[in-house]
């Protein structure tokens, strides 16, 4: 397929998201929500975890954290309670961490250039344009999982390298409104071209490059956008939770420890953990970071 088909081919999808928008748009709360830092509350959960686990949480941690400052001075004990049920627990000390960079180098407020955002703890390439794009409007494409899907299936009908992902996602340039854009690529791929993709019904077939080149499914590994996770049962991640679970009733020696999550690694874990700074020692027992009961 030429350049020049796949412009072209981006035209004609770009003024199908656009008529499809209403039907594929999500209602969800941060979605054109004024307030930046709930924004970059809601991209900082999402990584790595799925919409639906978010969306209570999200509003609980709010309200108990409704400004960067608030979160700053915060114990990290606390801020792990608050984070409880959500996985990936470094994600609560990288944010929190974020706030206290925000305090110190930005008034208190979440900044918003690709540069300043790709500074803060725990923020990559893709969080960063979703934060600049849906916060400040920025003009830039998020190129998340579901967005790589799109532009190897839909545009070029070829699995993309990283360097072709950000090539294609040029067609789609200049961007105005990005927020509005990025979203609706965002809720076309949460509904149409998923993993699994649900092409029989796809509002995009009859100009998907994929339908009309045939063959195995492009998407698989395109652009390298996410890695894969490994099982999460029996995993070193599932102990890591068990125990940070464990220590959000209060303080335990470590045989109590022991005897509450029964596995082998326990006393592995319990030293990475505090080597990250996530738990401590204190007077002979273990203790999230700050927990002072």
């Amino acid at each position: 397929m030429t350049e020049r088909s796949e412009q072209t081919r981006s035209i004609r999808f770009l003024e199908v998201l656009e008529r499809s928008r209403p039907d594929v748009a999500r209602d969800l709360p941060w979605i054109k929500h004024p307030d930046p830092w709930a924004i970059y509350v809601s991209e900082v959960m999402l990584q790595q975890t799925q919409v639906s686990r978010v969306l209570v949480p999200w509003r609980e941690f709010l309200k108990k954290f409704p400004t960067p400052s608030a979160l700053a001075s915060a114990s990290l004990a606390d801020v792990l309670v608050a984070w409880q049920g959500l996985g990936f627990a470094r994600r609560a000390r990288f944010l929190r961490s974020a706030a206290q960079v925000m305090v110190a180098e930005h008034d208190g407020q979440v900044p918003r250039t690709i540069a300043e955002l790709r500074a803060l703890p725990g923020i990559g390439e893709y969080s960063a344009a979703s934060i600049a794009s849906f916060a400040f409007d920025e003009p830039v494409l998020v190129l998340d999982t579901n967005v790589g899907r799109i532009l190897s299936r839909a545009i070029t009908g070829k699995t993309l390298s990283p360097v072709e992902l950000r090539s294609v996602a040029t067609y789609f340039e200049p961007i105005s409104d990005s927020a509005t854009l990025n979203q609706s690529l965002l809720d076309f791929g949460a509904k149409y071209c998923r993993a699994r993709p649900e092409c029989a019904s796809c509002c995009a077939r009859t100009i998907c490059a994929w339908q009309k080149i045939g063959g195995p499914d492009p998407a698989i590994n395109s652009a390298k956008v996410s890695k894969p996770q490994t099982p999460f049962v029996g995993s070193r991640r599932q102990v890591r939770g068990q125990v940070l679970k464990a220590l959000h009733e209060g303080p335990l020696t470590s045989k109590q420890l022991s005897r509450l999550v029964c596995d082998e690694r326990v006393a592995l874990v319990t030293k990475e953990l505090i080597d990250e700074g996530m738990i401590e020692r204190v007077k002979g027992t273990v203790r999230l970071s700050g927990d002072d009961r």
